[in-house]
């Protein structure tokens, strides 16, 4: 499982709950009444039996393990890398060997004919997946989708045959609260299945892990590695989100988990059962969030909402009439905090259904009516690929639009072609072309479109002058042909 590590540090209130009372322990602050609370002792059978058995009893069929397993290469020696060692033994004593590695996570059955919902990262990179019910049966899994943007993967029994498995059924994300009582069910250090309680600690949390959709459920309930993948369910049995990171410096919990809300999983797991790729809205505009700065600028009360800088020509949001130091507070009379509470908020929105979105433009709020759409799909006259002994071949492109543009960071009107696929082995990962590379200019021409890149790449010259975006930055190569 993957985890961020964070060193926290702050006061504590603690609240102990007993029989069904809060009793607060005393804080001496200045200014505040205390307010003094009994405990009291069960009183009924039913107090004093009160359980989430019935709640698990229902639900931990619907959660299975998923089993990975990658083919590493590893250095058959611990001095493979040591300059003085490599020279003396010479360098073939020290070639790296396949090794077979593992890993475990959880995950959760969304559909009877065996579909499951899990973290991309705990299948990333595996040549074989399998998973293990809570019966101890277990079954060969093809992957169908793995989602870098929401870090999901969605999994598909390969011989189900007549088996019917239980699938759990969704909750509305949205509707969660913070203070709701949640489970958390998985597989933490293989141990076996295991199930911990806590509340929803936080909404909308920001910043736990690098993927497009930032927009997590905190909770306190205990998730350790091995949980990835599995479920967070209510107090009705449903799930309301996938268990996905824990901050930790010991790397177990310390009551700070995360999970991806229920309402972005659904669509990824509808995906997967209908066998489709997963379409996802495009506004058109680039945000960023209003801060105190911007907020008093504005005239707001306080800082919140996702201000517009840049819209793409002919894009939805200008269709919509949106424009440039626009803010957007809410989304179908949701508030919206900042760009990912809003990003989040589209990417649950079916295409071609009408968004209600409220803006404030020059110190008025008004509502607006926003057509979900998808991102510009390109046609084949729009990539092209090269095979051969090319200097360049192995490489597959696909041209830039102001869509592809938005997400590489670059402005609407710029131009280049994207890397979105080099064959292994090939003179292309040779040379060091990466996916999501984007080529600006080869030997001086600008690469316009996949034809300008077909026609250039394709040429035999003795040196190749390259001008590409990688993670950013512009990089400038020579590189002989």
């Amino acid at each position: 499982m993957s985890m961020r590590r964070l060193l926290l540090s702050g006061a504590a209130i603690m609240v102990l709950a007993i029989g069904g009372t809060l009793a607060f322990a005393p804080w001496n602050a200045p200014g505040l009444a205390q307010v003094a609370v009994a405990p009291t002792v069960p009183s009924s059978d039913g107090q004093i039996k009160l359980s989430f058995a019935p709640v698990v009893k229902a639900v931990s069929p619907s959660v299975v393990n998923v089993y990975a397993t990658r083919i590493e290469q590893r250095a058959v020696s611990p001095f493979a890398n040591d300059p003085f060692f490599s020279r003396f033994f010479g360098q073939q004593q020290f070639q790296s060997r396949p090794r077979e590695s593992q890993s475990l996570g959880s995950g959760v059955i969304v559909e009877a004919g065996g579909v499951i919902l899990t973290n991309r990262h705990v299948i990333e990179g595996a040549t074989d997946v399998r998973i293990a019910l809570s019966d101890g049966r277990e079954f060969a899994v093809d992957v169908m989708i793995e989602d870098a943007q929401t870090d999901l993967a969605v999994l598909r029994v390969r011989e189900a045959g007549d088996v019917r498995f239980p699938a759990i059924n969704f909750a509305n994300s949205d509707s969660l609260e913070v203070g709701d009582l949640v489970l958390a069910i998985g597989n933490p250090f293989g141990v076996g299945q295991t199930v911990t309680s806590g509340i929803v600690s936080a909404l909308a949390r920001t910043g736990v892990e690098q993927s497009d959709y930032e927009f997590f459920i905190q909770t306190d309930a205990a998730i350790n590695p091995g949980n990835s993948g599995g479920a967070l369910v209510d107090m009705d049995g449903h799930l309301v989100g996938i268990n996905t990171a824990i901050y930790s410096q010991s790397g177990c919990s310390v009551g700070i988990g995360f999970a991806i809300p229920a309402n972005m999983a659904r669509l990824v797991a509808e995906a997967g059962v209908n066998g489709g790729d997963i379409i996802r809205p495009w506004f058109g505009a680039k945000l960023q969030a209003v801060n105190a700065d911007i907020a008093a600028s504005l005239g707001m009360a306080a800082p919140h909402g996702a201000l517009i800088t840049e819209v793409a020509p002919d894009g939805p949001a200008a269709r919509a009439g949106f424009a440039s130091g626009d803010v957007i507070v809410s989304v179908d009379g949701t508030a919206v905090n900042d760009p990912s509470s809003f990003n989040f908020r589209l990417a649950t929105k079916p295409i071609g259904e009408v968004a209600a979105l409220e803006r404030l433009r020059g110190g008025v709020t008004e509502p607006v009516g926003f057509t979900v759409e998808a991102a510009p799909v390109l046609d084949d006259s729009q990539r092209a690929s090269i095979t051969g002994n090319s200097r360049f071949g192995g490489t597959s492109v696909a041209q830039v639009n102001p869509a592809l543009a938005e997400a590489k960071g670059m402005p609407y009107d710029a131009q280049g072609v994207i890397i979105t696929a080099v064959e292994p082995g090939s003179p292309a990962e040779q040379m060091g072309l990466q996916v999501d590379d984007v080529i600006l200019s080869l030997n001086e021409v600008l690469m316009e479109s996949a034809k300008a890149f077909a026609d250039t790449a394709s040429q035999r010259v003795r040196t190749w002058q390259i001008i590409l975006q990688r993670d950013g930055r512009i990089t400038r190569s020579i590189v002989s042909g």
